[in-house]
């Protein structure tokens, strides 16, 4: 994946340079020009290059004398799912990312990316596992491989096909070795915090120590789940649904070999021969809106399923999103081998 920084030039730039990195760049062939503060100010294509020529320019010329004012952007922390569909369909592919001083901290190019989606992303990755020793006695779960890399980094390379670039790990077992692994996430062109638990908090009370989410969207997930969620379809439900808490669901099915009867009063009203029923289990991924975070208590263990049960006591709106694809908890030596059976033919 290219480097955002292929995408950026100085106005101070030639023309001659221009041309070069645009050809390197080919076939995204986009430039943004920033000033020597890298506060973004103007584009550059090979078309402008090739209008400002045929108007009279030369290359002797400012490249600001060729390139195009107000350029389409995003504002880091300040869009919405709204913006990025717009985007695209203007076929828009290329879109410089500002922070609030305007300047160009991330470009997101949509022929990689698959989605800019707005929403932080913590991992939780600091459980022993246990019933995975002796693999896990000297490496942290998350850390173990699953094909050609670590079970963590199969769930972290996903998201960022979804645009994903704000990264949280709650880490505590063997925790420094995942973070000697991910370092700030800066040679990925993601950022990657840590949450460190002193003791252990539960499923989702390390996020209590956080309180400079970059978004109001926070989706949590376990360290150690492999799947194929398409994540942009979980976030466009979570949005429709006006939902305060969504869970992605796995369908189980129980298939009763007997007659089932249904009674009232013990009488027999009717039966159903051999039926089928469908019910749907926790698969540890959430969308959470970042107001809802602040009912878990501070430095307390406390489990999502806890979570649940305080929002839909409070009326807030939980919701569930069934996934219709691959889910695997490698929880067990038999999930681990399943899953490295199954990753060959599982794309992140």
């Amino acid at each position: 994946m290219r480097n955002f920084q292929d995408h950026i030039l100085t106005e101070q730039a030639t023309i001659s340079e221009a041309l070069t990195r645009l050809n390197h760049i080919a076939p995204d062939s986009i430039l943004f020009i920033s000033n020597e503060s890298k506060v973004l100010i103007r584009s550059l294509t090979d078309g402008d290059i090739r209008r400002g020529l045929i108007k009279g320019l030369n290359t002797d010329n400012s490249i600001l004398d060729f390139a195009k004012e107000n350029p389409r952007y995003l504002l880091k922390g300040d869009y919405n799912f709204q913006d990025i569909m717009e985007l695209r369909n203007l076929g828009i592919m290329i879109v410089p990312v500002l922070n609030t001083e305007w300047q160009i901290v991330n470009v997101v190019n949509f022929r990689h990316f698959s989605s800019y989606l707005p929403i932080d992303v913590v991992i939780m990755a600091g459980g022993r596992g246990a019933r995975l020793s002796p693999l896990t006695d000297s490496k942290p779960k998350p850390l173990l491989s699953v094909g050609d890399k670590p079970i963590i980094e199969h769930n972290i390379d996903r998201l960022r096909k979804y645009g994903v670039d704000d990264f949280w790990i709650s880490v505590r077992y063997l925790g420094e070795q995942i973070e000697d692994y991910f370092s700030d996430g800066s040679s990925r062109g993601i950022q990657v915090k840590y949450i460190w638990e002193d003791e252990p908090l539960g499923t989702i009370g390390a996020i209590s120590k956080v309180n400079n989410f970059v978004h109001d969207t926070v989706l949590v997930t376990n360290s150690d789940l492999l799947t194929d969620l398409d994540y942009e379809k979980f976030f466009v439900h979570f949005e429709e649904q006006e939902a305060d808490l969504s869970i992605v669901s796995i369908p189980y099915q129980v298939n009763v070999p007997y007659a089932v009867l249904e009674l009232e009063n013990g009488q027999v009203q009717s039966f159903k021969e051999k039926p089928s029923y469908t019910y749907y289990s926790n698969g540890g991924i959430y969308l959470i809106k970042k107001k809802a975070l602040e009912l878990i208590p501070k430095n307390t263990f406390y489990n999502a399923t806890d979570l649940m049960e305080t929002m839909i006591r409070k009326g807030m709106k939980v919701v569930s999103y069934p996934l219709r694809g691959y889910w695997l908890d490698v929880g067990k030596p038999d999930d681990f081998k399943k899953a490295n059976e199954d990753i060959e033919y599982l794309k992140d």
